[in-house]
């Protein structure tokens, strides 16, 4: 068992930034990939960016590059969102989740297999 908690989200005007957090605790998974997704209402959810633990190689959604950046705490089984210059496009719940390397693709949410509760982000123009 796996748990994912995430937090920073809130309301930004569009070009401010946010970072968001991501705590893991309990049996954690030693080769896994952690992932960013978010759903906006009415829309499916759609892969951010992803971090594969062991090496650190990353991956971003086209939409994102540039703009955000995921990275890691190792001793603090934490990864971090860094978001920039954030447009009202970018309003969503953003979830962080959990794979294992093994087990599928980074940008499927499908082969995650811990999920957190979501936080709030709100872009406004």
């Amino acid at each position: 068992q796996v748990q994912l908690v995430e937090s920073g989200g809130g309301l930004v005007q569009a070009g401010g930034s946010l970072r968001l957090s991501c705590a893991a605790s309990g049996r954690t998974i030693s080769s896994r990939t952690l992932g960013w997704f978010r759903q906006a209402p009415g829309k499916e959810r759609e892969f951010v960016a992803a971090l594969k633990w062991n090496g650190g190689t990353t991956w971003y959604a086209d939409s994102v590059k540039g703009r955000f950046t995921i990275s890691r705490d190792n001793p603090k089984n934490t990864v971090y969102l860094q978001m920039n210059s954030l447009k009202p496009e970018d309003t969503a719940v953003y979830f962080c989740a959990a794979k294992r390397d093994s087990n599928g693709a980074y940008y499927s949410g499908i082969f995650y297999d811990y999920w957190g509760q979501g936080t709030q982000v709100t872009v406004s123009s």
